[in-house]
């Protein structure tokens, strides 16, 4: 774990020696003889506490206290005064120092008090995470769907989650791969922990590498300031790598090492860094296929595959359309204030023939793009996009209604056969008459 970094900000050299020295076990330490050198090291430096006198020329303490309240994130204060200023001190407390220690500092008690405003910096973030995820994420721990395949998937990622073990989501773009890292890590041991993500396609080398594992200041031209990569972000979490087999091979190599040390070093570092953080990776292509290929590491593939769940794509278990279709209008009318409450059974026959080449998000595009053009409260055929009927296979002419002939033309086939040629019972099945049955077989030119 990465020691927290604690500025003592002081105008008398002694002072900043002293508890420099005294920390400095326990903390990473950084000194300022004045205000507005701490202010330039806040710029630059991740600092999580600050331990200031009050009694400074020029930007005293309760003039620094009032900056750094106005910053995105405040680091939060201890002042130093002395016997005679208390009353300053309790000044600054009210204007948002967590607490207060007096000249000659009693080094015990000021350990103490770093500690404590430590553990209330975690608490306070972590509150804030969890608000953030339940808000981002509460309705995404459940996929909407019942079928078998997709069951299974479910019940494999509950298995996991108490698990610390390195998770590789296999399954083509659209599949969910990102809601089963979802139910992996809000199962798991460190749900109270960060989930930070990463499409590993989406950044050229040098700046996934700096996404990933953070730089120092003067790394490379642009690198004004010192950043943290994803992995300190993660620590005590999850770091999900999406798209994993667009990693490059010097990526490759550090990410392996990780996994087999738990440490690393920032872009221009050299100090190494140790972090816990569960890695959970994801990929539309075939990993074996690109070790083979010699395009990926095999080391590095074993060691992300300790479990591996397969997502099927939509087209293999349609049976979910009957769930994710009302899911999806739902939520639809509501994001856009459409009173659209279901979809007429026509328009639903073309989503059931659809191929979904685009699996679960392109479906929630079409869902939504009904829902918006949508004209009453059910969906008909017109609001379906076009290009469904022209990509559909079967498709007889290049209009919804040939589409339907074709679906209807199946149906009397199908129910035909199920009766064994009974046109009687077949009708009835159908819910038409025995003429109207007749009438279609002629127009369809079958023979029973």
């Amino acid at each position: 774990m990465n020691r927290n970094k604690v500025l003592i900000v002081d105008d008398d050299n002694m002072t900043l020696q002293t508890l420099s020295m005294a920390l400095a076990d326990d903390y990473i330490t950084l000194t300022a003889a004045n205000g507005l050198n701490a202010l330039n090291l806040l710029g630059r430096e991740d600092i999580d506490v600050i331990l200031s006198d009050l009694d400074m020329p020029g930007l005293n303490g309760i003039e620094l206290l009032s900056r750094v309240q106005e910053l995105e994130s405040p680091v939060p204060m201890i002042v130093i005064t002395g016997q005679g200023t208390i009353e300053t001190a309790v000044e600054a407390m009210k204007l948002g120092a967590c607490d207060y220690v007096t000249k000659p500092v009693n080094l015990d008690r000021l350990g103490l008090l770093i500690e404590k405003t430590l553990e209330n910096k975690r608490l306070k973030e972590e509150n804030k995470r969890l608000k953030q995820q339940i808000r981002e994420h509460g309705p995404e721990l459940n996929i909407i769907g019942h079928s078998q395949a997709l069951e299974k998937c479910k019940d494999l990622a509950l298995q996991v989650a108490s698990t610390n073990a390195t998770v590789l989501i296999e399954g083509e773009s659209g599949t969910g791969k990102e809601l089963i890292t979802n139910i992996i890590h809000y199962n798991s041991q460190v749900a109270h922990g960060p989930l930070i993500k990463v499409n590993c396609s989406a950044f050229s080398e040098g700046v996934l590498e700096s996404e990933l594992f953070g730089h120092e200041k003067g790394a490379f031209t642009g690198a004004v300031a010192t950043k943290k990569g994803r992995f300190e972000l993660a620590d005590g979490g999850t770091l999900f790598l999406d798209e994993a087999g667009e990693m490059p091979p010097s990526i490759q190599v550090k990410l392996l090492r990780f996994l087999q040390e738990k440490t690393f070093e920032r872009v221009g570092g050299t100090r190494t860094l140790k972090v816990n953080v569960r890695i959970i990776s994801a990929t539309n292509k075939d990993l074996g296929q690109l070790v083979r290929e010699g395009r990926f590491r095999d080391d590095l593939f074993y060691r992300l595959r300790v479990v591996n769940i397969t997502l099927p794509p939509l087209r293999e278990r349609k049976e979910d359309l009957d769930d994710l279709v009302p899911g999806f209008i739902g939520k639809f009318s509501h994001l856009h204030g459409k009173p659209v409450v279901g979809i007429s059974e026509d328009a639903l026959d073309l989503i059931r023939a659809y191929n979904w080449p685009g699996n679960i998000r392109e479906l929630m595009n079409c869902i939504e793009s009904a829902v918006v053009m949508a004209q009453g409260d059910i969906i008909t055929m017109e609001e379906i996009p076009e290009y469904l009927t022209f990509k559909t296979p079967g498709r007889k002419g290049n209009s919804k209604e040939g589409l339907l002939i074709e679906l209807e033309r199946k149906a009397i086939i199908d129910t035909l056969n199920s009766t064994r040629g009974e046109k009687v019972k077949a009708a009835r099945l159908l819910g038409i008459g025995l003429r109207t049955l007749y009438r279609k077989l002629e127009k369809y030119e079958l023979e029973v």
